[in-house]
C-alpha cells in the first residue's frame, strides 16, 4: 500500500480513538446538565457553572460532528482513490476547513459560557461586522483562493514550480499563503492571492525532470571527456530504479581560454526527493573529487 495513505490511516486510528475519549465526556456532561440530577439545585445557584458546562456541551457537541464529517469525507477519499493518487492537498483542505468550523464554534462556546447569546450578540454588532469583513476581505479572498488550491489536482505539497520570478518546491499550503523551498534553501512565501492570479510552470507534473549540474575542467587537463561521462554514469547506476540511466549526457556548454563548462545532466522520476538529495551529494562529490585530482596533476 502506497506509504502516504498508510501515515493517513495510522493517524487517523489516533484521531478516532480521541474521537471517543470525548463522546465518553461529552456524555458524562450532558448527564450532569440535562439529567434530573442532584447537582441541579446547585447550578441553579451557581448560573455561572451552568454557564460552563453548557458551554463545554456545545463545544464538544460542535467538534463530534465536525470529526464525523471529516472521517466521512476522507474514508470517501481513501477509498475511492487509488494508492499512487492520493494527495496530501486534500487532507490538507480537510484540515483546514475543520479548524475554521472548530473555531467558530469555540467562539461560541465562549459566548455561552459568559452568558452572552450568540444570535442577539451577532444582531447587535451587525454594522461593526460589516466593518471587519471590509478590512478583512484580502484575509478572506487568501482563505478561500487556499481552500481552492487544497482541494485542486494542480498543485501538490512536493512539486518544483516557477511562479513570478520564483522557482521553488512546495512545502506547505496554509490559509493564507503557499510556502516555497526553493534549492538553496530559501523560504519563499507567496500569497494564495497572487498563486491563483498568477501563471505557473509545475515542472513535476511530467514524469520526469532533470537533475543539472554544471562545472568547469581545465582545458589542459589530460582527462578525456568520455572517460569522465562513463565515471559519473557510474555514480549513479546504483539509482536505476529512480534514474533513467540512457538519457544520462556531458556536454561542453562553452569553451573559454584556460576552461571549459562542463555540464553533466540525467532525468529522474518525479517524487524522488529523497533519492534526489542522495544523488546530488554523490555527483557533487564525484566532481569535487575531480577537481582534486586535476589540481594534484
Amino acid at each position: 500500500m502506497n506509504h502516504l495513505k498508510t501515515s493517513i490511516q495510522s493517524k487517523e486510528s489516533v484521531k478516532r480513538r480521541n474521537f471517543v475519549f470525548k463522546l465518553l465526556i461529552l456524555i458524562a456532561l450532558d448527564y450532569i446538565y440535562v439529567g434530573d440530577t442532584m447537582l441541579r439545585p446547585f447550578l441553579e445557584t451557581y448560573p455561572a457553572i451552568n454557564n460552563l458546562i453548557r458551554a463545554c456541551v456545545f463545544l464538544l457537541s460542535g467538534n463530534l460532528i465536525i470529526s464525523l464529517g471529516r472521517f466521512a469525507a476522507l474514508r470517501f477519499y481513501l477509498k475511492k482513490t487509488r494508492d499512487e493518487k492520493v494527495q496530501p492537498n486534500f487532507v490538507i483542505g480537510i484540515d483546514r476547513i475543520s479548524w475554521i468550523l472548530n473555531v467558530i464554534i469555540l467562539l461560541i462556546s465562549l459566548m455561552l459560557a459568559l452568558g452572552i447569546r450568540p444570535l442577539e450578540f451577532l444582531t447587535s454588532i451587525t454594522i461593526v461586522a460589516a466593518a471587519i469583513a471590509v478590512l478583512t476581505k484580502d484575509y478572506i479572498t487568501n482563505i478561500a483562493n487556499g481552500l481552492i488550491i487544497m482541494f485542486s489536482d494542480q498543485l501538490e505539497i512536493g512539486d518544483k514550480i516557477h511562479i513570478g520570478k520564483n522557482t521553488g518546491f512546495i512545502r506547505d499550503i496554509t490559509l493564507i499563503n503557499l510556502i516555497l523551498r526553493s534549492e538553496t534553501g530559501e523560504i519563499i512565501i507567496v500569497p494564495n492571492s497572487m498563486v491563483l492570479a498568477s501563471e505557473i510552470v509545475n515542472y513535476s507534473r511530467n514524469n520526469a525532470h532533470q537533475m543539472i549540474f554544471d562545472f568547469e575542467v581545465k582545458n589542459e587537463s589530460k582527462l578525456e571527456l568520455n572517460d569522465l561521462e562513463k565515471s559519473l554514469k557510474a555514480q549513479i547506476e546504483t539509482f536505476s530504479e529512480v534514474v533513467y540511466l540512457k538519457g544520462a549526457q556531458l556536454n561542453i556548454l562553452d569553451r573559454k581560454s584556460e576552461t571549459s563548462l562542463v555540464r553533466f545532466q540525467f532525468p529522474i522520476k518525479t517524487g524522488e526527493k529523497e533519492a534526489e538529495n542522495k544523488l546530488k551529494k554523490i555527483v557533487n562529490q564525484a566532481i569535487l573529487n575531480l577537481s582534486h585530482e586535476e589540481r594534484e596533476a
